[in-house]
């Protein structure tokens, strides 16, 4: 029998607004991989930076094989072309689903994607096409999608990607509110890598803590 194989997938935000969670989302993101690390069944990391440019710092690594990421990599800069983000990496997504052998390919993809401002730099991508994309790949092979937004409307803005409100939520852009959300996306990851369904409750800790400092 094929061992369970997971494709993980990271769209992370650096861009200037980020300044002062450099701190924070390293060591979330950091923590959350360690977690992942002592899961059941085999997972591969693809983690992806951005502002207004574009750095693919994991392509598809064992996940035993990822280090930590240090201030090195992840510092805030630029601004926010988030379209562009997310049509790039599903681009390679799609082609490397394509190309590997049958045997290396992942049984699972989900896609995490974080961000806390607006869109406001892409010059590639648009909605409707990263929509028809996320659409095609959710219905023909199943793969997820989850949406995490600050200082926007994370609702409205998964939605126009074609990723279900029950799989987007807001969050407090400050340190408890970043480091909350990889402590639940873990678990979260965790319940979609066991072949569990994935409900709306997977967000209720962050949308009550982003409700109960909400100003």
């Amino acid at each position: 029998m094929k061992e369970s194989l997971t494709e993980l997938v990271f769209i992370l935000d650096r861009s200037g607004s980020m300044g002062g969670l450099e701190s924070d989302t390293i060591g979330g993101y950091n923590a959350m991989l360690s977690k992942q690390k002592n899961q059941n069944g085999s997972a591969k990391v693809t983690t992806v930076l951005f502002d207004d440019e574009y750095e693919l710092i994991h392509e598809r690594l064992d996940i035993e094989k990822v280090e930590p990421i240090t201030e090195k990599q992840y510092f805030v800069r630029g601004t926010t072309a988030l379209l562009d983000a997310i049509g790039r990496t599903l681009s390679l997504m799609i082609s490397i689903s394509k190309t590997v052998n049958k045997d290396a390919k992942s049984n699972k993809v989900i896609f995490v994607i974080t961000t806390d401002g607006m869109e406001n730099a892409s010059v590639e991508y648009s909605y409707k096409k990263i929509k028809k994309m996320i659409e095609y790949q959710k219905e023909k092979y199943g793969w997820e999608f989850i949406f995490l937004g600050a200082n926007i409307d994370a609702i409205d803005t998964a939605q126009r990607f074609g990723i279900n409100k029950d799989m987007a939520t807001n969050f407090k852009a400050d340190s408890q509110g970043v480091s909350l959300n990889y402590e639940v996306v873990s678990e979260a990851l965790t319940c979609f890598r066991s072949n569990k369904k994935m409900t709306k409750e997977w967000k209720k800790r962050i949308e009550e803590d982003y409700i109960s400092r909400a100003k």
